[in-house]
């Protein structure tokens, strides 16, 4: 693990973390009314026009090349879990930005989370693998990764709040790690040169396939509290890049003695996700009240009042 990939991957994370934030910023104002299709494009329309979710979807831009040069020069289970750090940035900026700090809960949450996926990863030490893999492969990832997003979103839409930002937050995650994987591909065939890689067609579903990523994390970031969604945004995306590494990469994970402390990371991973479901935030004292802006712009309405 080469320290250039360790300094990317972080960045990448922060710009990531950032691009959260100013968006949840926007959305939280935007509310989440349940209106179907017409009404998340009505949404979109609106927030096209917050400068906060404009300076969000940039960053997004700037998070995609900073990812896509950490995965040029490292594997992608290596990579996506050092994007964990990306909670506890999140809480570093999201305090600057909706000007609260948040519960101690969860603080402590969001650090249970961090260190248990950090000591599960560090003790499964992901080996490098092949630079592309196989379309045979390929077909049977996208299979599953659709069916697994596709059932996601269909429970997501039958429940409202932290549970709906959760399920979507974890369709993105799948769908986020699905465009990792295919950034890895497409870096990995660079060597045969620009023109052929644009004539074969992982740039193009990296392309989809990031869109929809988008398009998730949008309905992700309307439906609740970013302490719901982004824990399952950042482990989902992790865990579906290290799944992927090793069925589509070949990148291997130590097992044997290195069990234990797997298991562990694996425990701090469940003590964190029952503190963040028991903590204030996620039923959004942190960074859904009227004190995160100045007020709602021209056409914006407030969002309404959740019960804590």
């Amino acid at each position: 693990m080469s320290v250039l990939t360790v300094v990317l991957a972080l960045f990448a994370a922060l710009s990531n973390a950032a691009a959260s934030v100013l968006q949840r910023h926007a959305a939280a104002q935007d509310g989440d009314d349940g209106g179907g299709a017409r009404s998340a494009v009505r949404s979109m329309l609106r927030l096209v026009r917050d400068r906060y979710w404009v300076a969000g979807a940039a960053l997004l831009a700037v998070t995609t090349v900073l990812q896509a040069a950490a995965l040029s020069v490292g594997s992608l289970a290596v990579v996506q879990p050092l994007m964990a750090t990306e909670l506890l940035f999140t809480l570093m900026v999201g305090s600057m930005v909706f000007h609260r700090r948040p519960d101690p809960r969860t603080w402590l949450a969001f650090v249970a989370l961090a260190v248990g996926l950090a000591l599960f990863l560090g003790a499964a030490a992901p080996s490098a693998g092949h630079d592309t893999a196989s379309p045979d492969l390929w077909l049977w990832a996208g299979v599953a990764l659709s069916g697994m997003v596709t059932g996601l979103v269909l429970a997501g839409r039958l429940v409202r709040g932290s549970p709906r930002a959760a399920l979507f937050g974890l369709a993105s995650a799948v769908s986020f790690g699905g465009t990792a994987a295919l950034l890895k591909e497409v870096t990995g065939r660079l060597p045969q040169g620009v023109g052929a890689v644009l004539s074969q067609w992982p740039p193009y579903a990296t392309a989809v396939v990031g869109v929809i990523s988008f398009v998730l994390l949008q309905s992700a970031l309307r439906a609740g509290s970013l302490a719901a969604s982004q824990p399952a945004l950042t482990l989902g995306d992790a865990l579906t890049s290290v799944a992927l590494g090793w069925a589509l990469f070949g990148e291997q994970i130590g097992l044997g003695v290195r069990v234990l402390p797997e298991l562990v990371g694996v425990a701090l991973i469940g003590v964190g996700s029952v503190g963040l479901a028991r903590a204030p935030s996620v039923h959004g004292s942190w960074d859904t009240g009227s004190s995160s802006r100045d007020g709602p712009g021209p056409g914006v309405r407030k969002p309404e009042r959740q019960e804590s």
